[in-house]
């Protein structure tokens, strides 16, 4: 189609259970694409159950990259993710295909298209020093360091948010640089242009979804995978495994709840995961909004590829 030789890529996004990954199966048939996830937990390894990765039939169906590509124990930033996407839409394009970016992770996103800074790297020593720190000297202690040492990466954080606090940290004494700083040292824009769309649903039929979702990922076997997780040996405090679902079945193993409370923890924090995500999209007034609610992932499909013909009209 000819908006591949304008190289777009068409992004589809919105908040978890509203049927991203359906969708954009569908549309990848309808235009002969490849789906590149943004997702920051698929792109992990063991953690399938809990992150809804495409099923086996639909990777089968139409290609899908980053997924499955880190392991538990490794971190990958934003700017990390944008340089391994940018590269996999130079390979589709190359391959004559059109890039579909699908997925719900806000930061990932906003760093693929609009671009943001690759943190250096961090020391492992300096990154458990400061962790063991925060558990002794506590996160209000870090938190005056941070204003100390890097005012404007510290500017309107809370002792409560202490993962940037300790972020902050981490590249300062890693790298002498302040993360501040860093922030303001875009890479160069990417050479295609993205056409976002977003899908929505009544909030009351997306709650639905959400509830039968985690019933149908404690049939699937969430609880076996995490404890097969925790049988490797695997530290359950990884940020990999700090997500909606594996937070609070990790919680459930250990004693603290109880699968009743398990159960209805993981449907509330998804509830509110996904309006976070909302209020994240809604702030970009460049996403195009498709409303899901009654439809199935063809017709959204359909829809979508449609709004890409008129808007490919329009950008020529």
């Amino acid at each position: 189609m000819e908006y591949r030789q304008l190289k777009i890529v068409i992004a589809v996004v919105g908040p978890t259970c509203v049927g991203k990954t359906d969708t954009g199966v569908e549309l990848a048939k309808l235009i002969d694409g490849e789906v590149i996830s943004a997702d920051s937990r698929q792109i992990h390894r063991l953690i399938d159950i809990g992150t809804a990765k495409p099923t086996p039939e639909q990777r089968r169906m139409v290609p899908h990259h980053l997924v499955d590509i880190v392991p538990l124990e490794e971190t990958i930033s934003a700017g990390g993710y944008a340089a391994l996407a940018r590269s996999a839409i130079l390979e589709i394009f190359d391959r004559g295909k059109t890039p579909i970016v699908v997925g719900g992770s806000g930061l990932y996103l906003r760093a693929l298209i609009d671009g943001l800074f690759l943190a250096p790297e961090v020391d492992p020593e300096i990154r458990l020093t400061l962790r063991q720190r925060l558990a002794v000297e506590g996160r209000e202690k870090l938190l005056e360091e941070l204003k100390r040492v890097d005012p404007g990466a510290a500017d309107g954080l809370v002792p409560g948010n202490f993962k940037r606090v300790l972020r902050g940290l981490e590249v300062f004494y890693s790298s002498g640089k302040r993360i501040s700083d860093l922030r303001k040292e875009l890479p160069d824009p990417p050479d295609f242009t993205t056409i976002q769309f977003g899908i929505t649903m009544e909030r009351k039929v997306l709650y639905r979804r959400i509830e039968a979702r985690t019933d149908d990922m404690i049939e699937a076997g969430l609880v076996e995978e995490v404890r097969a997780i925790l049988g490797r040996g695997i530290d359950p405090s990884l940020n990999s495994l700090q997500t909606t679902g594996y937070m609070e079945t990790i919680k459930y193993l250990r004693g603290e709840i109880k699968f009743e409370e398990m159960v209805a923890l993981i449907k509330m924090n998804t509830r509110r995961y996904a309006k976070r995500q909302m209020t994240w999209f809604r702030k970009d007034s460049r996403i195009i909004w498709i409303e899901a609610t009654g439809k199935s992932p063809v017709e959204v499909a359909e829809e979508i590829r449609r709004a890409i013909m008129e808007k490919n009209q329009a950008i020529r």
